[in-house]
């Protein structure tokens, strides 16, 4: 049976507690007290509230394809930033009952979420995620100062992803039309190292930098049944990056 791994870190204390569910057995039989399980069903502003209800105090959700880690939740200022399996949307009422419960205490055997995945197994990838190969120095551009700077001015240190300088590619087509993304799965950020150049200027990288963190921090929702990328509430918050229109006229030539 694939292991579930559910992540609780609490920033302030620099820990990250990895929790391996232990195996029920004794799920096949449970009735749990005859409680009727409702339809969940929401979106993720609606589980947001859910879940800011239930733990009395603010959250964000992000929703991932992650399937090696269905749950994991960040502490931070006294908010609680949980990254969540997008599958999670339309479990029903005991399920997401243990999730609040969890989020709360931090501790449960959580047989219903346990049950869910199983019941949804076909939802997760089963290909495991590659090693992440990390580099962040650049010859002219550190990723790592500016994704800390941003993260700080945007996203109050929210973001947990990581970031690196992807590979590079002889293909030229690929090269000028890809100059970074974010994968879910991964929670990886990656940065095509053509932009590592002295005639490339740091507010530009740093533009880039901030999209794949808005990718991070927004996740891929649904619109309809088609993930909307680049949705509007997307681009304009885009716009509030501080160098956006500077940026964009150099990208355009015009700088």
């Amino acid at each position: 049976m694939r292991k579930i791994i559910v992540e609780f870190s609490d920033k302030i204390k620099t820990k990250v507690r990895k929790i391996r569910l232990p195996k029920q057995d004794a799920l096949k039989n449970d009735t749990t007290n005859n409680q009727l399980a409702l339809p969940f069903s929401q979106t993720e502003n609606s589980l947001r509230a859910y879940l800011e209800e239930r733990l009395g105090r603010p959250v964000t959700v992000v929703l991932t394809g992650n399937s090696t880690s269905m749950l994991s939740a960040r502490t931070h200022d006294g908010a609680v930033r949980v990254r969540l399996h997008r599958m999670f949307l339309h479990a029903d009422s005991r399920v997401m009952a243990e999730v609040a419960s969890y989020l709360k205490t931090r501790k449960g055997a959580m047989p219903h979420f346990r049950g869910f995945v199983r019941d949804n197994k076909d939802q997760l990838s089963q290909k495991p995620p590659k090693k992440i190969s990390v580099r962040t120095d650049g010859k002219f551009h550190d990723l790592s100062g500016l994704y800390d700077e941003i993260n700080k001015e945007y996203f109050e240190d929210r973001i947990d992803a990581v970031i690196t300088w992807g590979t590079r590619s002889p293909r030229f087509a690929v090269r000028k039309r890809t100059v970074g993304s974010y994968s879910e799965r991964s929670n990886t950020i990656r940065i095509n190292p053509v932009l590592d150049k002295k005639t490339v200027p740091r507010y530009y990288v740093a533009l880039i930098v901030y999209h794949e963190m808005l990718h991070a921090a927004m996740g891929t929702p649904l619109r309809g049944k088609r993930r909307s990328v680049h949705s509007r509430e997307f681009r304009n918050r885009e716009k509030l990056f501080k160098d956006y229109e500077k940026a964009m006229a150099w990208e355009g030539g015009k700088g």
